[in-house]
């Protein structure tokens, strides 16, 4: 797997370590932030923000793609206005 590509199977993988975690973690206090799922590994970065993670990453030089989550929302980010 490159640094830069995430497949469909990778993200299942991700989103099913992500579900495992969440059953096991009180995360109330993390709400808002944003998590990356290591697919491989099912190893979770915790941030403020993407880049925030990337920083993270590249201080302890690991390059894994990973799936971004918002902690306690459904989507990461929504275009467009809601009328």
């Amino acid at each position: 797997m490159s640094i830069s590509e995430l497949t469909d199977a990778d993200s299942t993988a991700a989103q099913q370590y992500w579900h495992e975690y969440q059953a096991s973690h009180d995360l109330s206090e993390r709400t808002g932030q944003t998590a990356g799922i290591d697919p491989a590994t099912g190893r979770i970065w915790f941030g403020d923000s993407i880049q925030d993670i990337v920083h993270q990453m590249d201080a302890s030089q690991e390059f894994v793609p990973l799936l971004f989550v918002r902690v306690g929302s459904d989507t990461y980010w929504r275009k467009g206005s809601h009328r």
